[in-house]
């Protein structure tokens, strides 16, 4: 049965109901416009809608451009057009999810809570209305606390969060190539060129050093202390993970787990979902030396070797505060090329460095930030993003 076979009312009622899924969609983060909308509702004027796999194929293929967008338009397919349901029963209304039946998938999660937004049901003239309010609340938001967060400024800060991009912070290497302002000779290919002159030397070829993006090692504190800030951090790292290539992400309570791999995946949900299956420790106590230790002695060598920065994000109560400590963070600090301490506590405007652990943690970072809202997430970039200082790339030549 094509759709130019049906009455004009059910031929309304489905285009409707395409229009409500492609706006689902864009609530799940797929990038969806206006034209695929309009493929998709003449797409479907030609095949039968009475075939759901028929109809899942030809959706498929207009509104998913990237592979990690496929599970995401599954789910919302599934969780739109009910299967429980007759499928005539697709051309009558809009079918809501049912979210009482079971846990779903990580993913999916984000597919529901984008299904039951109220704006699904709103009229266009409401959600005007909506953003033009919402413009003070942003304002708000950059700067409010994320464990005095509600549930909903939550998700809006992850959704700021993932938008968020980090600018490539380049540094010199050892390694060269052909640059035509470069500083040394390239004798071997000025040679090549001049036998093509019978030997006499017309053009002198340069050379000049690579530069590449500077590695970030972040090692996160998941401790039951930090439990109101961890997830939006991960968020974080996952978001510059996918722009950059050299970021490794350690996670540590009483005990280090790397979790650079799993932090990959190109889903966030997905991503922290693998890293929430591969740790052991969560919300757990604090070793900071142990898991300094334990970082120092396995992995410094592997991700430190090529001048990287690296975030420590804790807020430094260490359970068993000794010189130990103290070692382990200047090992650290002679390893990399900057070290940053990021402190949700710096949030207290009379903070003092009290406690034992942080004030044996303190002499060894090169900068201490707070982190605890979108605005201070936003001053860190900025300071990634600048360019080394002199003293640093002279170091990183040296030890490149």
């Amino acid at each position: 049965m094509a759709i130019n076979h049906l009455a004009p009312e059910k031929t309304e009622q489905f285009a409707d109901n395409i229009v409500g899924f492609a706006r689902a969609l864009r609530a799940a983060g797929m990038p969806v416009g206006p034209g695929a909308v309009i493929d998709a509702v003449n797409a479907l004027q030609v095949i039968d809608i009475g075939s759901r796999a028929d109809v899942f194929t030809t959706l498929e293929a207009i509104f998913v451009k990237r592979h990690e967008h496929a599970l995401i338009f599954k789910q919302a397919f599934n969780l739109f057009f009910r299967a429980s349901e007759e499928w005539k029963h697709m051309l009558d209304s809009v079918p809501l999810p049912d979210h009482a039946k079971k846990k779903p998938p990580p993913a999916s999660r984000r597919v529901q809570e984008a299904l039951s937004q109220p704006h699904m049901t709103e009229t266009p003239q409401h959600q005007e209305q909506d953003l033009r309010l919402s413009v003070s609340d942003k304002e708000i938001l950059q700067k409010k606390d994320f464990a005095q967060m509600s549930a909903a400024e939550i998700t809006e800060a992850l959704r700021a969060i993932e938008k968020m991009r980090l600018p490539q912070a380049e540094l010199l290497t050892r390694r060269q190539r052909p640059d035509p302002r470069g500083l040394r000779l390239d004798l071997r290919r000025t040679l090549r060129a001049s036998l093509r002159t019978g030997g006499d030397i017309i053009d002198l070829h340069h050379l000049g050093r690579i530069e590449k993006p500077a590695p970030i090692v972040a090692l996160l504190d998941i401790s039951g202390s930090m439990s109101e800030y961890t997830r939006l951090f991960l968020h974080f790292l996952h978001a510059i993970t996918d722009a950059r290539k050299r970021v490794s992400v350690f996670l540590f309570g009483t005990r280090l787990t790397n979790v650079t791999r799993a932090l990959r995946q190109r889903d966030p949900d997905e991503a922290l979902a693998s890293c929430s299956a591969a740790v052991e420790d969560w919300a757990g106590g604090t070793r900071i030396a142990t898991s300094l230790h334990n970082f120092n002695k396995l992995w410094a060598r592997r991700v430190l070797s090529q001048g990287a920065v690296v975030l420590l994000i804790s807020d430094g109560l260490e359970r068993e505060a000794d010189s130990k400590l103290a070692f382990e963070m200047d090992r650290l600090h002679r390893s990399c090329r900057r070290l940053i301490w990021l402190n949700p506590l710096l949030r207290f405007g009379g903070f003092e460095a009290k406690a034992q652990g942080i004030k044996m943690m303190l002499p060894h970072v090169d900068e201490f930030r707070p982190v605890h809202n979108l605005s201070s997430i936003q001053e860190l970039i900025k300071t990634l993003s600048q360019p080394l200082p002199p003293h640093h790339r002279s170091l990183i030549r040296s030890a490149a």
